[in-house]
Order: C-alpha cells, then sequence, then structure tokens
C-alpha cells in the first residue's frame, strides 16, 4: 500500500520537535555573529576611476578611435597589475607586500562600452588602500603613456578612505545562518521521522498494518475513578 502524509500530518511532526528546530536556528544565529563581529577581520574598499584615449587631431572624433579604445581598456588592465606597476607602488609607498599580493588586492574593470576603467583595492587598512589606488594609477599613466605612446591619460575620481568595511557584512551573514539553521533542523526533523518506526496513533497502525482499528483502550492517566 502506497504511503501518504497530508499536510496536517507533515505540520505535526514539525511541531512536535519544534525546539530542536528553533534551537539549531539560535545557535547557527549566534555562531555566525560569533565569526563576524569577532574572528573575521574587517575589509574595506576603495576605487579610483580613470579615462584612456589618444589625443584627437584637430578636435575630431573619430568613431573607429573611441570603439578601439574601447576594446583596449582589458589590454590597460593587464598593465595596471603588471609587475612594471605594481612594484613601482610597492616602491613609493615603502610597502611590505610581495607583487603577488598586491596583484591579489586590485581588481580593474572596465566601465562597459566607454573609455574608463576603475582601479578597486581592498584590504584592512582604509587610508592605505586609498594610497595604494591613487598611486597605482600614477604608475598606470607613467607606464601607458611610456608603452603605447598614449598622453591622454586623465583620472576622473580619485580613491578616497573608506568609512565603512564592505565586508563581513553580519545581518547579511546571521540572516542566512538563520535559513540554513532552519532547513537544518527541518532535515533532522524528517529524518527522525522517518528512522521511528513505532506506532502512537491509531492512524499509525491503519497506514503501516492496513487494518482497520476497532477501538481505543485509554491508558490509567487518563481514566477518573
Amino acid at each position: 500500500m502506497e504511503e501518504t502524509i497530508e499536510l496536517r500530518e507533515y505540520i505535526d511532526i514539525i511541531r512536535k520537535r519544534i525546539g530542536m528546530i528553533a534551537a539549531i536556528t539560535i545557535v547557527a544565529i549566534i555562531l555566525s555573529a560569533v565569526v563576524s563581529y569577532f574572528i573575521l577581520d574587517p575589509q574595506y574598499e576603495t576605487s579610483t576611476t580613470l579615462i584612456v584615449n589618444k589625443a584627437y587631431e584637430e578636435d575630431r572624433i573619430n568613431h573607429n578611435d573611441i570603439i578601439l579604445n574601447q576594446r583596449l581598456v582589458s589590454t590597460y588592465g593587464e598593465i595596471v597589475k603588471s609587475r612594471a606597476v605594481l612594484e613601482k607602488t610597492i616602491k613609493d609607498l615603502k610597502l611590505e607586500n610581495a607583487y603577488e599580493q598586491l596583484e591579489g588586492s586590485i581588481k580593474v574593470t572596465p566601465v562597459k562600452d566607454t573609455q574608463i576603467m576603475r582601479i578597486t583595492v581592498s584590504g584592512k587598512d582604509p587610508a592605505l588602500i586609498a594610497r595604494i589606488a591613487n598611486t597605482t594609477a600614477k604608475n598606470f599613466i607613467n607606464e601607458v603613456t611610456r608603452i603605447m605612446n598614449i598622453e591622454n591619460v586623465q583620472v576622473i575620481d580619485v580613491a578616497k578612505i573608506p568609512k565603512s568595511p564592505v565586508k563581513p557584512r553580519p545581518s547579511l551573514n546571521m540572516a542566512i545562518a538563520a535559513v540554513l539553521g532552519i532547513m537544518v533542523g527541518l532535515f533532522i526533523t524528517f529524518v527522525l521521522e522517518y528512522m521511528d518506526s513505532t506506532i502512537k496513533t491509531p492512524k499509525d497502525i491503519e497506514r503501516h498494518l492496513d487494518i482497520p482499528v476497532i477501538g481505543v483502550i485509554p491508558s490509567s492517566k487518563e481514566l477518573k475513578i
């Protein structure tokens, strides 16, 4: 006989172990809060934007030149993260970071359909990452001018010292932990219910043994003498 479980039975199963589900959820939220506030180091992020193009002759804008410069933005991004630029930044700021560490903290992204690129730096020290972003932009301008003979490179926005970290985000982490805690609690609840083969109600007898229940003998606690 194929077993079917009504929605009410699912609710009863959850209600029976609601305390366990709540406990798992609360523990998950507390652990997430502890990790977010006391274990994970705050990470800050700042960025500077630049526009890179060639000097147009006689103030005439050539559409092909614009398209070419847009496509070259990815090339400029590689120049930003090149050893020539970053080692100069390390030297200028007297950093102890190795090239690989500094490279990992810098991200270069083109602004879609423009000749603008954004240099983003992340790290633990807000003042330092702002100096790294601006110094890297300056060194990039010098290097791209030397390599590609482009003299029209301008900084649009300088990097500023960020005031608040971008991660961790405790409220988001705790919300995710709450959802995961509920899911884990529900999973354990239904696993325990599946593994529990004891008969507790008349419906269990009808479901498992496929025989009708004629009567129920009350327990001695329910009898009033």
